[in-house]
């Protein structure tokens, strides 16, 4: 007897994927902008800034404000519950200012990771509760993508299949709400850089995660070609003594999704890790030239990679915002090159793009 998926509709289908086609246009990529508040906090705390809503705000315009040359390179910016809601100086709506580029507005969904019981200290996500309700809400206020982040850790025991087959089950049931409500879900599982591990270890682990992803995916009836997946590139740990080049990263991560990815998944939006700059970038754009058959639109979903050095030239100052969105622009450029493989290297040399991101155990 052949099996009945809980249904979507032809037309539901179509939408989803034409969604997800839009954002990983060839030479486009995802704006990660969707830091909370907390996180907002830390980073202008860097800069000397007070962590004020206002200020947030002014910082989010410095980035969304930039002008038309950022329609080619950016297909979807991630939004911030908060950030969801404001406007720019002349009343425009943030949501609004970004559609009207022709860009796909986005929307972080998950409340944060806690501990999983049963574990040596590691975690699962939370925001299941009351997913659908916001979902719709999200739907009608401008939301056409949302993320969810779940994280795991390299160390002698972890990540353990307890926390491995709990985080895919998770991301899982939050595709499948996604979908329900005309949503493509984006599903971030990132194994953080934490730890001295080498790159074999991270591509075995990769592989792990990944493909108990997919086997939860199927199970609960995800229809992939309505659905993006932001993983991490495979690199060797942060305290890891053994140096790789950009090659060396991007064979072992396009192998790790060779293996364990669906060719039917639209693209890859990959995370930047605590990359620097132009690590990312050069990473990235070894991943997009890499030999092997890559059946998916392969591109970025950065946060820190793209925002350092515009977070560094604006300072919080009225009067630096126009210096502070041509650095993003920059960086924008610069990446889209990437994920099209033709990015080779920064002749500016180091400066901030050279500047390291790593933060133990990141969250946001």
């Amino acid at each position: 007897m052949s099996h009945q998926f809980a249904t979507l509709t032809a037309e539901q289908r179509k939408e989803l994927h034409e969604i997800a086609l839009r954002i990983v246009a060839p030479g486009k990529g995802i704006l990660a902008a969707d830091e909370s508040v907390g996180s907002m906090g830390k980073r202008l705390n860097q800069i000397g800034v007070e962590n004020t809503e206002e200020n947030r705000r002014l910082y989010r315009q410095v980035l969304f404000t930039a002008d038309d040359r950022i329609n080619s390179c950016i297909g979807g910016v991630i939004f911030f519950h908060e950030t969801l809601y404001q406007s720019s100086d002349d009343g425009v709506p943030f949501v609004k200012l970004i559609k009207d580029k022709g860009i796909t507005v986005g929307i972080k969904v998950d409340k944060g990771v806690v501990p999983l019981p049963g574990t040596n200290g590691e975690t699962t996500t939370q925001g299941l509760d009351g997913l659908s309700e916001r979902c719709a809400q999200y739907k009608k206020d401008g939301a056409d993508f949302a993320k969810w982040r779940c994280v795991m850790r390299i160390n002698e025991s972890t990540p353990s299949q307890l926390c491995i087959t709990e985080n895919a089950r998770v991301m899982a049931r939050y595709a499948s709400v996604c979908q329900q409500h005309g949503i493509v879900p984006i599903v971030e599982p990132e194994i953080l850089p934490d730890g001295d591990h080498d790159l074999k270890r991270c591509q075995f682990v990769t592989e792990q995660v990944l493909s108990a992803v997919y086997k939860a995916m199927f199970d609960h009836h995800v229809y992939l070609e309505g659905t993006l997946l932001k993983p991490n590139m495979v690199t060797p740990g942060h305290a890891c003594l053994t140096k790789y080049s950009a090659e060396e990263v991007a064979m072992a991560t396009v192998t790790a999704l060779r293996r364990t990815v669906p060719p039917a998944v639209t693209g890859v939006t990959f995370l930047s890790g605590g990359q620097s700059e132009e690590e990312a970038s050069l990473n990235l754009s070894a991943i997009s030239s890499c030999p092997l058959v890559k059946p998916w639109s392969l591109t970025f979903s950065f946060g820190r990679a793209l925002q350092a050095s515009a977070l560094k030239a604006w300072r919080g100052n009225r009067e630096n915002q126009r210096a502070a969105t041509e650095e993003f622009i920059k960086r924008a450029e610069i990446n889209s090159l990437a994920s099209q493989g033709k990015y080779c290297s920064d002749e500016e040399g180091s400066g901030t793009t050279g500047l390291c991101h790593y933060l133990s155990s990141y969250a946001y």
